[in-house]
């Protein structure tokens, strides 16, 4: 098969790459995938020249040394305290060896962070969260193996409140078709932090539906072995992310973090105390770096608001937005009573007197991670490396080093089966973004009916020559007769191309295992027109390959690409 575009060179230092593991990759440049950003692309391209926006952005993961004098002089937080409390979560969660020496290793004043992080969806959620985590592991071991102690943290957002965003999780099922499986409504209250939802007997049902809809291999029982462990009932939805993520990608020594933890929120309470005060000017600052963005043709990820509040209050077990009121510009959270205001200091205070009443907002958010840690580099998606623009004066007003944000490996996994059809009928990813139909018509035409295709392609030209030549007579003799016809050679080539689909579907009807083959294909690769590592779950690997899965997409991940890479496994 012809591989999109050449692979990229990984830059000599770092280790186990691709081309190392004997992987095929092939690479396609995120300017070819539909919906991408102008921001996002130019980011990709040279993130240097957008330092308007991004003023520690590097061009290569190497450069990232260079700021660890900056990040450890910034870096004020209490190393033993946020150790001891990284210890004992990730010892409750089943850490590793690796892990624990990880963790011993950052209470050291002289090692940093590499942090990722994502929602804590059901089952760990899409692939890219996987992808994020091992593209943390990479780094930090990159970065130690060139003298700067690095360590790979993975902040798990347990204090989000969407729950239809983490509930359910998409596989691919044993007869190749896209399903799911989901945890029920009802366990969740809205408003309140996902992370904390208690697991009850129906997530047993969420896992069985899931083990009955997979292929039945000889890695299934692990699988469920997995699963059943982490989404015990009565375990929270935080801490079942969490083992199951630790169980995955122990062995890499990757540490997670549950920002809900009541010692990491006395930690961060300095800063959540300075940013409400300073709430008035960071909404100020962000509203207009998001105006900016917009003269120069970007966009604004997140919605900016002149009366925003950079921190969400917890009250009655619900997570609320607080507002400034424009009759006398003191703040309140949604839903309270009229009396129930605060100024932006009395808000201060009591973000530094009671942290555990707080969380932040999605401004704030990053700020506060690295605070907490002594982050040298964050790896987020498009949609991140976006809103980073945003924050980046979150950290300026706050006298904070921006954190460099590095777009995370961006995967398309090709398993054999899959591969099989692609090279039969010489058929590749990009393919796939026109949808279905149009990988249909081009496997009818250049493959299965080619003689009937050349037999409209002969009647098309014919007809189409006939009707110009005669056009053009008309034209000189009597314009509007010309007309008319110009009006009939429409709805003659709308006639012929509505007999060409027709065509194309009868011959897939006579091609049933065909059709089936580009089915399973598009659901694998292309799921819901968008890209694989959106929908699918670790899961759909697992039940297939068993954990050396895991391996592959750690060997896969090529710190030097910034394009999207087919790994065919």
């Amino acid at each position: 098969m012809n591989t999109e575009v050449s692979p990229t060179t990984t830059e000599p230092a770092c280790f186990s790459t691709p081309q190392e593991a004997g992987l095929r990759i092939a690479t396609l440049p995120f300017a070819r995938i539909p919906h991408q950003s102008r921001l996002f692309l130019e980011y990709l391209a040279d993130a240097t020249a957008l330092r308007r926006y991004y003023p520690n952005a590097v061009r290569f993961h190497h450069e990232l040394a260079a700021r660890a004098p900056e990040v450890l002089a910034a870096h004020k937080t209490d190393r033993a305290a946020l150790c001891d409390a990284l210890e004992e979560m990730n010892t409750r969660w089943g850490a590793g060896a690796e892990t624990l020496r990880n963790i011993a290793r950052l209470r050291a004043p002289a090692s940093v962070a590499v942090v990722s992080g994502q929602q804590v969806g059901l089952f760990t959620g899409p692939l890219y969260t996987i992808y994020k985590a091992l593209s943390a592991v990479k780094l930090a071991g990159c970065l130690t193996q060139r003298g700067t102690e690095a360590v790979p943290v993975f902040w798990m957002a347990t204090e989000d409140h969407d729950w239809e965003e983490v509930q359910a999780a998409e596989f691919t099922a044993c007869d190749g078709r896209l399903a799911s499986t989901g945890m029920a409504d009802a366990l969740h209250r809205e408003g309140s932090p996902v992370g904390g939802v208690t697991l009850d007997e129906t997530a047993n049902d969420t896992v069985q539906r899931l083990l009955d809809l997979l292929p039945t291999t000889e890695f299934l029982p692990d699988l469920e072995t997995l699963l059943r462990d982490a989404y015990r009932p009565g375990r929270t939805y935080g801490e079942a992310f969490a083992r199951l993520l630790t169980a995955l990608v122990s062995r890499h020594g990757l540490i997670l973090l549950d920002p809900l933890d009541a010692r990491l929120k006395q930690l961060a309470a300095p800063l959540y105390a300075e940013a409400a005060r300073r709430a008035p000017d960071i909404a100020a600052a962000v509203e207009a770096r998001s105006r900016e963005l917009e003269r120069d043709g970007y966009h604004a990820q997140v919605h900016a608001s002149p009366d925003a509040f950079p921190l969400f209050i917890h009250l009655d077990g619900s997570r609320r937005a607080i507002t400034r009121r424009a009759s006398d510009g003191r703040y309140q959270a949604k839903g309270a009573k009229d009396d129930e205001s605060y100024t932006a200091e009395e808000l201060g205070e009591l973000a530094a007197s009671d942290p555990e009443r707080f969380s932040p907002n999605v401004t704030l958010r990053a700020v506060v991670q690295d605070y907490l840690l002594p982050s040298i580099a964050y790896f987020g998606g498009a949609a991140e490396v976006a809103y980073f623009a945003q924050t980046a004066e979150v950290y300026r007003l706050l006298d904070r080093p921006a954190t460099p944000i590095l777009h995370r490996a961006s995967l398309t996994l090709v398993e054999r089966r899959t591969g099989r059809t692609l090279e039969r009928y010489n058929l590749q990813l990009a393919d796939f973004f026109a949808g279905l139909d149009a990988v249909i018509a081009r496997v009818v035409e250049e493959h299965l009916g080619a003689e009937q295709a050349h037999a409209f392609d002969h009647a098309e030209a014919t007809v189409g020559g006939a009707l110009a030549e005669l056009g053009a007579n008309l034209r000189r003799f009597d314009p509007t007769l010309a007309d008319a016809l110009a009006h009939g050679t429409q709805k003659i080539e709308h006639q012929l191309a509505g007999l060409r689909t027709r065509f194309h579907r009868a011959q897939m009807a006579r091609d049933r295992a065909v059709h089936r083959q580009l089915e399973r294909a598009c659901a694998a690769l292309y799921p819901e027109k968008t890209l694989q590592e959106r929908h699918l779950n670790i899961t759909s690997l697992l039940a297939r390959h068993g954990r050396y899965c895991l391996d592959w997409i750690y060997d896969a991940i090529d710190l030097g690409s910034v394009e999207h890479q087919i790994v065919y496994l």
